[in-house]
């Protein structure tokens, strides 16, 4: 049966409309049972899967994605999005398009404390879209505007993304988090490029001292939380994993006890939410992480390179060939299945072309975070529509520019390798054609 089985039994899975856990588990037994040469004879053999999931489970930074989710969950119950927005307003009155420029500003510090896209944008967007449409800017620009900006959750480190592409690729998590900072801020200017060109003349105001003191002095401990977390974590002074679990305890710190705006009979509830979102990613993601193991001990990804270089010669080919195929998976696929199904499969290919595979990571991510704005199963443009009460057909209008301004920063991002690793000191290759 061989390979040719694996592609039978995932159509089959699609076409019966399993969920991705059933179909990671079918795939994993099927490839342990009648791949290895010579194939197994009975299921007693397969052992070695067991053996692979508590690998997989044994990674340090997996504890690291719970802890970020549940940090951002209770920062989503408390005020520390009211009071990022506060500030952030307060800074940008008097600057064309000002309103605007403060709901990106905003998007951009909130991902990197929440590190999802999808947190980002209820805990942002619900705030910031009823005062940008009473200060008099278009419906349709500030809808595109904060769900695209709610995106920034994942490209922006800490990201949840990111620690998922670590453990299937086996590169650095903090080299990973620093490649983001370059791509981050340059997806976030040309957001606020866009609104000055298109709102720059509406709701301009003047420095208001009194507003800017006030905002300041209640929202620091909010606006220090990301120096905090990102500052401990591109210095050394703690790991990827210990930043998640100070971003828990300032979460709780600041929001129980010295803002008061979050009670502890809540947290229980706040947790059951966390877990909720976590049971189903964790059992898929170790699953996941026993195929790949699989996949490398029979030298797959090595075969498909060897078939890759045959066809392909030019790393400007591949790089052009790899985004037109992420860009379409990131229409049909949520960014955590193609990243587990994906990333240990093209990785290798990247780095057989002379790609760095960080800069890889981050092409990949840029590439998956566009999805979260393509139909038909852009996750933003779903949870907009709920948060901002609008037609479907009304918010993939909205994002419709917006997503051509994000795929030149995605070819910026793939020809100006050091955009990424500019401040990781990697070795940064640009394809030559």
């Amino acid at each position: 049966m061989g390979s040719w089985g694996i592609l039978v039994l995932l159509l089959a899975l699609i076409l019966l409309r399993q969920p991705l856990i059933v179909l990671m588990g079918a795939i994993t037994v099927y490839c342990y049972y009648f791949l290895p040469d010579p194939p197994l004879e009975s299921f007693h053999e397969l052992n070695s899967i067991v053996g692979d999931l508590f690998f997989a489970g044994d990674k340090e930074i997996l504890l690291a994605i719970p802890l970020f989710i549940i940090a951002g969950n209770l920062m989503t119950h408390g005020s520390i999005a009211r009071r990022l927005i506060r500030i952030a307003q307060a800074m940008t009155a008097p600057i064309p398009a000002g309103l605007a420029i403060a709901g990106v500003f905003s998007c951009g510090i909130f991902a990197a404390i929440s590190g999802s896209s999808p947190v980002t944008l209820i805990a942002i967007g619900g705030l910031m879209y009823p005062s940008l449409t009473k200060a008099g800017y278009p419906t349709q620009f500030s809808m595109g505007l904060l769900a695209s900006g709610g995106t920034l959750g994942i490209i922006i480190p800490p990201s949840i993304p990111m620690i998922v592409y670590a453990i299937m690729v086996g590169v650095s998590v903090t080299d990973l988090f620093i490649a983001g900072i370059g791509p981050g801020i340059l997806l976030m200017s040309l957001l606020m490029i866009y609104s000055v060109l298109r709102a720059g003349n509406v709701g301009r105001g003047k420095w208001d001292w009194a507003e800017i003191r006030i905002a300041w002095k209640e929202g620091v401990l909010a606006l220090l939380m990301p120096v905090v977390i990102l500052g401990g974590i591109y210095s050394g002074f703690f790991t990827a994993t210990e930043s998640a679990a100070i971003a828990v305890f300032y979460a709780i710190l600041v929001e129980v006890f010295i803002h008061k705006e979050l009670s502890f009979p809540k947290i229980p509830k706040i947790m059951a939410e966390s877990a909720e979102m976590l049971g189903i990613l964790f059992l898929i993601l170790i699953l996941a992480v026993s195929l790949n193991k699989f996949m490398i001990e029979n030298e797959i990804p090595q075969n498909l390179v060897a078939k890759m270089s045959e066809l392909i010669s030019s790393p400007v080919t591949f790089l052009i060939g790899v985004n037109i195929l992420l860009l379409i998976v990131g229409m049909f696929m949520d960014i955590m299945s193609a990243i587990l199904v994906l990333a240990p499969l093209l990785a290798p290919m990247a780095i057989n072309y002379g790609i760095n595979p960080v800069h890889f990571g981050i092409i990949m991510i840029v590439n998956l975070e566009i999805g979260y704005l393509t139909p038909p199963v852009g996750v933003n443009l779903f949870v907009a529509s709920g948060i901002f009460k609008q037609p479907l057909g009304k918010v993939i209008q909205s994002v419709a520019p917006i997503v051509g301004l994000f795929l030149i920063g995605l070819i910026l991002i793939s020809w100006i390798p050091e955009i990424s690793l500019g401040l990781v000191g990697g070795d940064a290759v640009t394809p030559n054609p």
